[in-house]
C-alpha cells in the first residue's frame, strides 16, 4: 500500500489533547471528530488537509490519553499515514486498531516541512520526500498489521475473517 500526500508537520509531544479536544469527545462519529481534528493548535488544518495528506510529527506523537478518538479524528479528516520520530505506544497500537498506518522514522520525520509531498511505501518501509528527491527507510509493518490496516481496521479485519470460514 502507498501513501502519497503533503505534509502537515507539527512538532513534539502532540498529544490526543492537541488531537481532537477533549469537549469533543462525546461523540464517536468520524465526520464530528474530522470537523475539529487540531482545531485547538491549528484551527487552519481542516480547511488545508485533502485526502490522502501525511501528518509528520516529532518525538512522543499522540502521547497523552489513551482514546481512539485522536486517530479516527486524524484518517477522518482525509490523512493517509503519519510519520513520527516515534510514537507513544497505545496511540500507535490505536492508529493500527483503527486502520490509520503510522511508521516511525526520524529522519524522515525531521527533514520534512510543511507542505512537502511524500510518497510511503507500508509494505517495504521506504519513505520519500518527492519534494527534497530524498528517501529513507522505516521497518516495514508485518503482513499481519499490513492485512489490519488494508481492511480498514481491526474490527473490520475481525468481521471478513469471521465471515470467510
Amino acid at each position: 500500500m502507498i501513501c502519497n500526500g503533503f505534509v502537515h508537520k507539527y512538532g513534539d509531544h502532540i498529544d490526543t489533547d492537541a488531537i481532537i479536544p477533549a469537549r469533543m469527545l462525546n461523540s464517536f462519529d468520524p465526520g464530528f471528530l474530522a470537523a475539529h481534528c487540531m482545531e485547538d493548535i491549528d484551527d487552519a488544518f481542516t480547511g488545508r488537509v485533502k485526502p490522502g495528506d501525511i501528518m509528520v510529527g516529532g518525538l512522543n506523537f499522540g502521547c497523552g490519553s489513551s482514546r481512539e478518538h485522536a486517530p479516527i479524528a486524524l484518517k477522518a479528516s482525509g490523512i493517509s499515514c503519519v510519520i513520527a520520530e516515534n510514537f507513544a505506544r497505545i496511540f500507535f497500537r490505536n492508529a493500527i486498531n483503527i486502520g490509520l498506518p503510522v511508521m516511525e522514522c526520524p529522519d524522515a520525520a525531521k527533514d520534512a516541512e510543511m507542505g512537502d509531498r511524500i510518497e510511503a511505501d507500508l509494505d517495504t518501509g521506504v519513505i520519500k520526500n518527492l519534494t527534497k528527491g530524498k528517501s529513507y527507510t522505516a521497518v516495514p509493518f508485518p503482513a499481519f498489521m499490513q492485512e489490519i490496516i488494508a481492511a480498514g481496521g481491526l474490527v473490520a479485519h475481525t468481521k471478513a475473517k469471521i465471515k470467510s470460514e
